[in-house]
């Protein structure tokens, strides 16, 4: 199941958007290559059992994994981009089809009206009328924030907008050996510890969660899509700001996530997110690390999910 601690699932009827997983081009014509990284593939170890992992989110064993070629988003899609995509075609996400999506409660102000929480983690809220364009509840807008990437966005919606561009979601492999950059073996992009020398190189959690934030990098919610230092990909925000949508189906079991371009099991209830949020903190989820792995609904949206695209 889900870990609802990270980013909750929702306990939706299926939306008419939601679909079954797929890894191929969506579309013959690409909408624009610009913000792309060509990235050449290869073998990498996939996975972890360092001390860190859960063992219900099946992230070991470790295993070597080979990707083709594949280009990948420099950084995750934002409301700009998002709402271009809005513009042209009219698509209403889940959210809004729903009226409601989940907001983390330190993002709401000491006055929002009490609302239901999710039992297992009551730091998450449903709020009513909470979507992209209004990320903590209807007071709220994204008029300074064209440069965050886009939340509230579901499994479905990520699919949608990955049609309209010609692109798609990457696999978990493609992700994964994104997310590392070139490097082999460590716990993040950049080595072991997640503050090397004490400098911040991603938006996670500062402080006691979920209690208090001092906000030491520099963001209590999202930050910019280029907020922090690129990995050796060239690829930014890997780790931390929001979860990121893959295209494969969740399973614990290693079966059909290893040998060449694995896409995961043919079907399932749970869809692979990737990467950790602004949420994540080492004293409750130490998710914000390449090999680490969780699961949702294909219908589900909060306020810390979005997704980016490859080809």
């Amino acid at each position: 199941m889900s870990c609802s601690c990270c980013a909750p699932s929702a306990d939706r009827e299926p939306s008419s958007q939601v679909a079954a997983g797929g890894v191929g081009p969506t579309s013959d014509v690409v909408r624009d290559l610009e913000g792309m990284a060509a990235l050449s593939g290869g073998v990498f170890l996939m996975g972890s059992e360092d001390g860190l992992a859960y063992p219900e989110d099946g992230e070991g064993p470790v295993r070597e994994v080979t990707v083709s070629p594949f280009r990948m988003d420099v950084h995750t899609v934002t409301n700009t981009e998002f709402a271009a995509f809005v513009e042209e075609t009219g698509h209403r996400t889940d959210a809004e089809q729903f009226g409601w999506s989940f907001v983390f409660g330190g993002l709401l102000p000491d006055e929002f009206p009490a609302t239901r929480g999710v039992s297992a983690a009551p730091w998450w809220r449903q709020v009513m009328e909470a979507d992209w364009r209004h990320p903590e509840g209807p007071q709220s807008d994204i008029g300074d924030r064209g440069d965050h990437p886009v939340v509230h966005v579901s499994w479905g919606d990520a699919s949608a907008y990955a049609a309209w561009t010609g692109k798609r979601l990457p696999t978990e492999a493609q992700w994964e050996y994104a997310a590392r950059g070139g490097v082999e073996g460590t716990r993040f992009p950049w080595g072991e510890d997640l503050m090397p020398g004490g400098q911040h190189l991603a938006n996670v959690w500062q402080g006691v969660f979920p209690s208090e934030n001092t906000a030491d990098d520099g963001w209590y919610g999202t930050c910019p899509v280029g907020e922090f230092p690129p990995n050796g990909f060239g690829l930014q925000n890997m780790i931390g700001n929001v979860w990121e949508w893959c295209a494969d189906w969740f399973s614990a079991s290693p079966e059909g996530r290893n040998g060449t371009d694995p896409v995961g099991p043919p079907d399932g209830d749970l869809m692979v997110m990737k990467g950790g949020s602004f949420l994540c903190h080492e004293s409750y989820c130490a998710r914000y690390r390449p090999a680490a792995r969780m699961s949702s609904s294909p219908d589900s949206s909060s306020s810390n999910v979005g997704f980016r695209l490859c080809l």
